[in-house]
């Protein structure tokens, strides 16, 4: 591993151009607006919350229902910055309920490409690989119907799953 001053200098050397604080400037005012766009378009089937800027890796939100809500779990929308792409994560509350659920998930379509469970999450699933920035009210769309789909299709899992 190298010394924290080349990981310093390689910073200041990036932070000088200028561009890293445009395009994380522009990502995280745009998933905010995602946000605001989805808590608007599909409040009949989740509420949404805050918006968390991560650390230059991951920008998301999460959303929820009352069913989801009675088995203390949540689904996060993610910006995941190194792979650059939109990705539906689903959360339990605690770690014996992230255990419960990934026992039963592990074996599902949402997880057949992994051996073990994600670091954060239950499982997580791609809904935009390669989001164009240049048409943000079609990606917005894309986003919100992707969303929708694939949080319906879990929640249908988590049903079939007889899990409390």
């Amino acid at each position: 591993m190298k010394e924290l001053n080349y990981y310093v200098d390689a910073y200041k050397e990036q932070l000088k151009k200028g561009d890293i604080q445009e395009a994380y400037t522009a990502l995280v005012k745009y998933v905010t607006r995602l946000g605001t766009t989805l808590s608007k378009n599909v409040s009949e089937s989740y509420s949404f919350g805050s918006l968390f800027q991560g650390y230059m890796d991951y920008t998301y939100f999460y959303y929820s229902n009352d069913f989801l809500k009675t088995r203390k779990l949540k689904m996060g929308l993610v910006l995941n910055h190194s792979k650059m792409q939109f990705e539906v994560w689903l959360l339990g509350q605690t770690i014996p309920i992230q255990e419960t659920y990934w026992q039963y998930f592990k074996t599902t379509k949402w997880n057949a490409h992994r051996t073990t469970k994600p670091q954060y999450a239950i499982l997580e699933t791609v809904i935009i690989e390669n989001p164009n920035f240049n048409d943000l009210e079609m990606l917005s769309k894309q986003i919100e119907d992707n969303l929708v789909l694939v949080s319906q299709e879990i929640i249908l899992d988590i049903k079939r799953s007889n899990l409390n």
